[in-house]
Parts: C-alpha cells; structure tokens; sequence
C-alpha cells in the first residue's frame, strides 16, 4: 500500500509524462522532430489586383513588413473585426503606418470584385489594401499561404464561406514570421511591429 507521499509524486510523474507525449505528438504533426526549427513554408508567388485596379505581387511585400488577413466581403463578423482590429493598429502606428504592408485578401473571388473591395474597405483605415483576382489567382495565393478556405451552401441558394482567421505578419523580405497577435491593445501590437521596420 503507498503511502500519503508517494501517491502524490506518482500522479505528479503521470502528469508530466501525458505533456511529454503530448508535446512529443504535436510536433510530429507540426511536421516531424527533425524539422521543428525549420521556418514554415508560408507564402509565395502571387498575382492579385488591388481595390484601385493596380497589380500587387509578392514583390510588393518586399522592403516593409507586411499583415495579411484572408477573408471576404460579405462576412458577417470575423473579418470585419479583424479589419477593424488591424486599422486601430494602422492608427496607433501614427506615421509609421505608411511603411507597412496591410492586405485583406479575398477567399470569394465570385464576388469580391475590385469596387466590392473598394467600398467595403471604405469603412477601414486608408492604409489597408484589398486584393482580388480571379479563381484560379486566388486558389494559388491560398495554396500558397496555406489556408482553408471552403463554400458552404445557404438553404436560400446564397452561400457563406468558412476561412482561416489568422492574421500573418511577413517581415521585410516577404517572408512569413508568424501569426500576428491582435489580442493586445492597439498601441502594444503597434510597438511589436515596430520592430519589424
């Protein structure tokens, strides 16, 4: 029979070993333990249209970091808050809002033209940018920056989309750093990317 001392210590090393397992298992999923401090392959070539018509490429990233958030227009509430999230961002970065990057990138190519971007954005700080393209434009921007994105049918005939959330925070080279954190205050997420320009 164990004693009052040894129960605890048992319990407390069960503990510990499931989190060992545990953390073992989710970086093998992450892409195995031999690639754990490998940086992820996010992002790539792209060639989208922005609201006014211009042309933006993954070159245009280059030079200024850069928030990317993957949404559409007619989402009812994740991406107008995370716009809305990134222009008090933008605001709190003052000036230094002009040396970055933000793009509201479309998952809804259907209907997201470029006048659907222009007048949504509208609403959003000046410094965000939408881009839109055409299906197969789109499809490869997100295949490149690995992201889910799916129709989802309305019983009405209309549709909604179901999409990755994250916002991505690439640095100055065009490469991805990791998902930018908007859980913070605007003026503290202002200061973290400030030590990307």
């Amino acid at each position: 029979m164990m004693d009052r001392t040894t129960r605890p210590l048992i319990i407390i090393g069960a503990f510990a070993g499931s989190l060992l397992v545990g953390l073992v298992l989710m970086l093998w999923v992450l892409g195995g333990l031999g690639n754990v401090a490998a940086p992820a392959a996010i992002g790539g070539p792209f060639q989208l249209t922005d609201q006014s018509g211009r042309t933006v490429t993954e070159k245009n990233l280059q030079g200024r970091p850069t928030l990317i958030f993957f949404g559409y227009t007619h989402c009812p509430d994740v991406c107008p808050t995370a716009l809305f999230e990134i222009s008090e961002v933008l605001r709190a970065l003052g000036k230094d809002a002009e040396r970055v990057n933000a793009y509201f990138i479309s998952v809804d190519p259907e209907r997201d033209t470029s006048k659907d971007m222009k007048d949504y954005l509208s609403s959003f700080d000046p410094n965000l940018k939408g881009l839109t393209g055409n299906p197969d434009q789109i499809a490869k921007v997100i295949s490149a920056y690995r992201v889910y994105a799916r129709k989802v049918p309305l019983k009405d005939g209309d549709y909604t989309m179901d999409h990755t959330a994250l916002i991505y925070l690439m640095d100055r080279e065009g490469k991805f750093v990791s998902p930018f954190n908007l859980k913070q205050t605007p003026e503290k997420a202002a200061a973290d990317l400030r030590h990307y320009l």
